[in-house]
């Protein structure tokens, strides 16, 4: 993974003592209120409902296991013993006290690890491919090019003041685990047809008020150009974006007002000055970069290995996780493990500080020492020896991250919703939570198979709901709680919005509604048929007909 150099050591440990000053005069009256929200926002630090919020960044959801186990630090000694991980490859701590922000940056500096651009109108954390480098599916690893952009996007002056916030994904595999159409711009490499590494651009998607799926504005663009043409992007954005009403200020509502010909045309015109200039991307500079990201020694192995057959063979709940959550690997004899933090009853994305250290010492033990972050708030180790696999799975369930979910109901995507977030319209902790315990059945989840259930407590759509197969969507109704429910969404490559069904629903209606759903799926599917291909070919009328006429018998 990326080691940071003499000068990037120098930026953060300079932020630091900036920050710290910047607190101390707010702490004792030299700084107001307006004066300290910039200073605060630029380090990541949030007021949210009850306490200050800091959300550190994790570049492409990459850690080493050094890192993990100085979050777990930061959440025993500053925090209340856990942190939540977010659709941005994240972490977040909801209560830090403002008076010791300083210290922990100082601490995350110490391990080369930062809170800088996760707020703010700026170009935030570059995500990636939770199983970069590994995948089986890879055309390259996108972890470079990731790092690269971190690293040329980070105290960027001409974008540290953009329009509104902007999010870049990179995705280097034939899927999209990445999420690139939901972003403002996302990149896909691509094989010319003569084998050069390029780059397929997409500009304007993203969720929200208004959710966009992202076009295409450049093909197959020259790795080279990667950098110029990302600028012409974003001065187009900066010339053209709205900073009268935040919510039209996106690049999303941008492309959409003047049509993707004329943002094209616009973005062309700026390249012409930016092409082949200083920020041209030289093999030298990939090449820097690309050594941080070599591949382990890994041993030469069977792709077959007796033992862990055995044991598949002798254990049926060892074989359910394996099958939901190991992923292939490029490597013959090696896979990748998602440790799902979706147990029934815990929020979806938390750790605790002992389950951190716990993942820590896995990793080190069975996969270098690595860990990563997915957009789905589970964690990952990349490179496990199948042999090892049962001994991972048995010390996984210890430390409660072995649930057999990935993927399956359970697995849940949930923002905090209204417990911690002053922008939320409701919660969607307990309605996460009230789904799990409807759905404890195993044997049920592995009948239903894919479906994915995505929930977000405001528009802002942190939870990623318009792109669930089942989207939860809180809203207020008269100042109460209620719940808008979408279902058809999609994210990868054939990425969908989810349609309404209809009006909205109660917090105590919620688990009935989501059952209603998967009957009408369990009533009408063909064999073989998953939700989403059930949706697809009936569309929404015969759930929302369910739905709605359960809710009469029941509600009168």
């Amino acid at each position: 993974m990326y080691v940071y150099d003499a000068i990037d050591q120098r930026i953060v440990d300079e932020r630091v003592a900036q920050f710290r000053d910047q607190t101390r005069r707010f702490l004792t009256g030299e700084l107001s209120e307006d004066e300290f929200r910039p200073l605060r926002l630029q380090n990541g630090l949030y007021v949210q409902k009850h306490a200050p919020m800091l959300r550190v960044a994790i570049p492409y959801g990459l850690l080493s296991s050094r890192q993990v186990r100085m979050l777990a630090h930061i959440a025993r000694k500053y925090d209340r013993g856990y942190g939540h991980f977010t659709t941005r490859q994240n972490i977040q701590y909801n209560w830090p006290k403002l008076e010791s922000v300083p210290d922990i940056l100082a601490d995350l500096a110490s391990v080369e690890m930062h809170a800088i651009q996760t707020s703010g109108n700026c170009i935030r954390n570059v995500t990636s491919d939770q199983f970069a480098g590994v995948a089986h599916d890879e055309i390259i690893d996108p972890r470079p090019y990731a790092e690269l952009i971190r690293q040329w996007s980070t105290f960027h002056p001409e974008f540290a003041y953009l329009p509104r916030k902007f999010k870049i994904a990179v995705s280097g595999s034939k899927e999209d685990r990445a999420g690139t159409l939901f972003h403002d711009i996302g990149v896909h490499a691509v094989h010319t047809t003569t084998g050069e590494v390029a780059f397929t651009v997409l500009v304007g998607g993203g969720l929200g008020r208004t959710p966009i799926l992202g076009h295409v504005i450049r093909e197959a663009l020259p790795k080279e150009h990667l950098f110029s043409y990302l600028d012409a992007i974003l001065r187009v954005y900066n010339r053209y974006g709205r900073r009268d009403n935040m919510y039209k200020a996106r690049i999303k509502i941008l492309v959409k007002e003047l049509g993707l010909e004329k943002f094209r045309a616009e973005v062309e015109a700026e390249w012409i000055y930016l092409k082949d200039g200083p920020t041209t991307l030289t093999q030298e500079e990939i090449d820097r970069v690309a050594a941080h990201f070599v591949d382990p020694v890994y041993e030469s192995l069977a792709d077959v290995n007796a033992s862990f057959e055995k044991q598949q063979l002798e254990n049926k709940a060892f074989a359910r996780w394996v099958q939901r959550n190991v992923f292939g690997h490029k490597r013959p004899g090696y896979a990748a493990v998602t440790l799902s933090l979706k147990k029934t009853g815990i929020a979806p994305g938390d750790a605790t500080d002992a389950q951190l250290d716990a993942v820590a010492d896995l990793a080190d033990r069975f996969s270098y020492g690595e860990v990563r972050v997915a957009h789905e708030q589970n964690l990952i180790l990349a490179d496990v020896k199948k042999s090892d696999l049962f001994d991972i799975w048995r010390r996984a369930k210890e430390i409660g991250f072995a649930t057999p979910n990935i993927g399956l109901l359970t697995d849940i995507i949930a923002c905090p919703g209204g417990d911690f977030c002053s922008l939320a319209n409701a919660k969607s902790i307990p309605v996460a939570e009230a789904i799990q315990h409807r759905f404890d059945d195993l044997d049920y989840l592995f009948d239903i198979g894919d479906l994915e259930i995505n929930i977000s407590g405001c528009m802002n759509a942190c939870g990623h709901h318009h792109v669930g197969h089942i989207g939860i969507l809180g809203v207020d109704k008269h100042g109460k709680e209620f719940y808008q429910v979408t279902i058809g969404g999609a994210q990868g490559l054939g990425a969908a919005l989810g349609k309404v069904i209809g009006p909205s629903f109660a917090q105590d209606e919620m688990a009935d509604v989501v059952e209603n759903l998967i009957t009408t799926y369990v009533d009408l599917r063909h064999e073989d048929e998953l939700f989403l291909d059930t949706v697809k070919r009936l569309g929404i009328e015969p759930f929302k007909e369910r739905v709605y006429r359960e809710r009469e018998r029941v509600h009168g």
